[in-house]
C-alpha cells in the first residue's frame, strides 16, 4: 500500500511515574523463587529488561492520552479543530462502551465532524490506527488525524505475581507461561498524521503492509475479555513458539514491504522493532539482514508497552538525537495473533514532546 499525501507531524508521550525494577519484581516473588530454588537476576537476564514503568492506582487510560495528544497537538502548533478522525488503538481501555476515544475527543474538544472510534490488536494497535488514518489522508477524507493509546500493566503484573506466589503446584517448567506477563509495562503515545501537501511537511509515509499468520492465534492470550480500571487479567504465553513464529511473521512482511521501499534496503538509516526484549530484537534483525546498530529500542527501560511501545520508541529516539532527521526509517511491529505492520517513512521535521527518558 502505497501513501503519497500523508506524513508523521508530531509524536506525543507520557512516561508513568513509578517504576519497577526486574529485581523489585524478583523481590516481590520471593516465595516462589525460594521454594523452586530460582536465581536471582533471571528476569532481566533472560529478557533484557533493566525496568518498566507503572501508572499511579486508580489511574484511568482516558486521562494520559489525552495527555499524549496534547502533547502532540502542541508541538505541531495543530488547532483541534483540524483534526479529522480519532482513534483510541490500546489494548487497555476504560469502559466495553463507549468507546475511550469518546473521552479523548470530548476534552481535546475535537471537531463535531470527527471519525471517532476505538481499534485494538494486541502491540499493533497504534501503527493500524496510523495506517486507517493514512488510507484516509489518501482517500481525501480527512486533512489531519490522531492515533493514540495507552497501556497499563499494573493489574496484569499485580495479578501474575500474586499467583506465582499463591500456586504451589507450579514447577520450573509450568511458570514459563507466565514469563512474558513479568516483561510488560506501562505508557502512553500518540501520532498526528497530516496531509503532506496541505500542511507543506517534508516527511513522508510511503508505505504499509501487513502480514497474517493466524494459525498461531492460540499462543499468546489473555484471559476473558476485561474492562475498567479494576481488571486483572493473566496472560498464557508460550513464549518459546511465539518468538519462533513472531520472527517468521515479521520476515515474511518486510519481504513484502522491500519491494515498496524509494530506496534500497542499504539506505535505510533506521529501523524501530516491536519492543519486546533482547533476544527477538538480535534476531529478528539477524533474520532480516539489518544492522542492529541502526536499530533503536527502549525495552531495556520501559519493558513490552503493547500498542505504545513502538511508537514511543519511535518518538523518544528522535527526541535524543539517535534518530537524526532527515531519516530514512522502517517500523517494525508484531503483535501476537500473530500479525505485523511494517511502514516505511522519510522522518522529516517530526515534533516530539515527552519526558526525557
Amino acid at each position: 500500500m502505497y501513501f503519497r499525501r500523508v506524513a508523521l507531524a508530531s509524536i506525543g508521550f507520557v512516561l508513568p511515574p513509578e517504576i519497577w525494577s526486574s529485581e523489585s519484581i524478583e523481590q516481590r516473588l520471593s516465595p516462589l523463587y525460594a521454594r523452586l530454588n530460582l536465581p536471582v537476576g533471571r528476569l532481566e537476564l533472560m529478557s533484557g529488561i533493566h525496568q518498566r514503568r507503572m501508572w499511579n492506582p486508580g489511574t484511568n487510560i482516558t486521562t494520559p492520552s489525552i495527555e499524549s495528544c496534547r502533547r502532540a497537538l502542541d508541538a505541531a502548533k495543530f488547532l483541534p479543530q483540524e483534526i479529522g478522525c480519532l482513534i483510541h488503538a490500546s489494548v487497555c481501555r476504560d469502559f466495553l462502551e463507549p468507546a475511550t476515544g469518546c473521552g479523548v475527543h470530548a476534552a481535546l474538544g475535537l471537531s463535531r465532524n470527527a471519525w471517532v472510534y476505538d481499534v485494538s490488536n494486541a502491540c499493533l494497535g497504534i501503527m493500524n490506527a496510523a495506517v486507517q488514518i493514512a488510507m484516509m489522508i489518501e482517500a481525501g477524507i480527512i486533512d489531519a488525524g490522531l492515533a493514540v493509546g495507552t497501556e497499563n500493566a499494573r493489574g496484569l503484573l499485580e495479578s501474575t505475581i500474586q499467583q506465582l506466589n499463591q500456586d504451589r503446584s507450579l514447577t520450573r517448567q509450568t511458570i514459563k507461561p507466565a514469563f512474558a506477563s513479568l516483561t510488560i509495562g506501562s505508557g502512553s503515545c500518540a501520532w498526528l498524521l497530516v496531509n503532506r501537501e496541505k500542511y507543506a511537511h517534508n516527511g513522508s509515509f510511503h508505505a504499509a503492509v501487513a502480514r497474517a499468520h493466524t494459525e498461531n492465534h492460540q499462543l499468546c492470550q489473555s484471559d476473558t475479555d476485561q474492562s475498567g480500571a479494576g481488571m486483572q487479567p493473566l496472560m498464557n504465553t508460550d513464549s518459546e513458539l511465539l518468538l519462533e513464529q513472531g520472527i517468521a511473521t515479521g520476515a515474511a512482511a518486510f519481504e513484502s514491504l522491500e519491494p515498496l521501499l524509494p530506496w534500497n534496503r542499504g539506505l535505510i538509516d533506521a529501523t524501530v522493532c516491536h519492543q519486546v526484549g533482547s533476544t527477538h530484537r538480535r534476531m529478528m534483525l539477524e533474520r532480516i539482514g539489518l544492522p542492529i546498530e541502526r536499530d533503536f529500542a527502549t525495552f531495556a527501560s520501559l519493558g513490552n508497552t503493547g500498542s505504545v511501545a513502538l511508537p514511543t520508541a519511535l518518538g523518544i529516539g528522535i527526541q535524543s538525537g539517535e534518530i537524526a532527521q532527515p531519516s530514512k526509517t522502517v517500523l517494525m511491529g508484531i503483535g501476537s495473533g500473530i500479525n505485523s505492520v511494517m511502514i516505511a517513512t522519510t522522518l522529516n521535521g517530526v515534533a516530539v514532546a515527552g519526558e526525557t527518558l
